[in-house]
């Protein structure tokens, strides 16, 4: 329903747009869209209510105009002969990526409703908890999943550059280069969910997701504790494991709790926020790279908050969730630079037999 004061705009019959017809923009996916588990502490608990919101009122997929341009769409288009020739015209990418004729009718009716409300001087509806955005090609959110990829990439490229200046010989380099494969695979699948959200990619996006941060933990521990005690390294790893098993399967095999799913992200999120922080600042006066970790840390979490931004997306391609993800491409360089000089100095204290803290 319309809630922009107390006016209601008209609900004309549905504007019919074939959905063999040419692109336009993006397709508003089945399913609710939440605020990214990589998301810091500084803003989880704002970002839990409005994901609670959003998850329950999206305003253009329950306006009625909506609602009957898709029911119409499906029923003159996407059975009998009207589908085999939509089919048989469909681009094998789009049909490699799991778009359907009934999506394509979501897609089309989503802009027949997004013009009806500009018509009449409302703001931009969201679809399914999600603001509508230009498809191209078969990338359904395209300035996220290119950001996505830029963020894997410069993963990667990092990870190779580590591996060509760090020794194998390095403490932590076995666990940095696990981390850096962890990581690499969430944004993977960060890329996969933007190109195309369904409910495989979603929970897939959101389990690697909280895989990194819990990764991420254990590098700290195995950093801070591990080197001197790896028996602890190893019991928080095993801790660590129970903890994500039993995440994936209670959100895989009980309810999708969307508001759990943030809260359990927050918390592990605190963990490893202030345990690097904790690590850093005790270090402050013996490692001269420490404030790089420091930095990483509070740029993560300072450039979430553009999250909060949440604006119709520019050019119906850029939104605050894409900006953000472009915002952290270059955190990747700086923390693998504080990543390569720690190893190296690790790699010297011990080969020195100096104590490493």
């Amino acid at each position: 329903m319309f809630t922009a004061g107390s006016a209601q705009p008209p609900s004309p019959r549905c504007a019919f747009v074939s959905p063999g017809g040419p692109e336009s923009p993006a397709m508003a996916s089945a399913f609710p869209r939440c605020t990214s588990v990589r998301l810091p502490v500084s803003v989880a608990v704002i970002l839990l209510l409005m994901s609670v919101t959003a998850v329950q009122s999206s305003q253009g997929d329950k306006e009625p105009v909506y609602r009957d341009c898709v029911k119409l769409c499906v029923r003159m288009n996407c059975t009998g002969a009207r589908l085999r020739g939509f089919e048989s015209s469909q681009p094998q990418y789009m049909t490699l990526t799991g778009w359907t004729c009934r999506d394509d009718c979501k897609y089309q009716c989503m802009w027949t409703t997004v013009g009806l409300y500009q018509a009449e001087g409302y703001r931009v509806p969201q679809f399914h908890g999600k603001w509508p955005f230009v498809r191209v090609l078969c990338f359904e959110e395209p300035a996220s999943a290119l950001a996505s990829l830029l963020n894997g990439m410069a993963c990667l490229l990092m990870l190779l550059r580590y591996r060509s200046t760090v020794p194998r010989q390095s403490p932590m380099y076995h666990t940095i280069n696990a981390f850096s494969l962890v990581s690499l695979n969430a944004w993977f699948w960060s890329t996969v969910f933007h190109t195309r959200d369904t409910y495989l990619t979603e929970k897939m996006d959101y389990f690697c997701a909280t895989a990194v941060i819990l990764y991420s933990i254990y590098l700290c521990c195995v950093r801070t504790l591990g080197l001197r005690r790896p028996g602890v390294s190893s019991m928080v790893g095993v801790l660590l494991i129970l903890a994500f098993t039993s995440h994936v399967s209670y959100l895989t095999f009980v309810s999708f709790d969307y508001g759990y799913n943030m809260a359990a992200n927050a918390t592990i999120g605190m963990v490893n926020l202030l345990w690097w922080l904790c690590w850093c600042w005790q270090n402050r006066r013996t490692l001269p790279y420490w404030w790089k970790c420091g930095l990483v840390v509070l740029l993560l979490h300072g450039l979430a908050l553009l999250e909060l931004l949440d604006f119709p997306p520019l050019f119906w391609v850029l939104d605050a969730h894409a900006v953000w993800h472009l915002s952290t491409i270059p955190v990747h360089f700086l923390f693998y630079s504080f990543l390569i000089d720690d190893s190296l100095y690790l790699l010297n204290t011990e080969k020195l037999g100096v104590k490493v803290e």
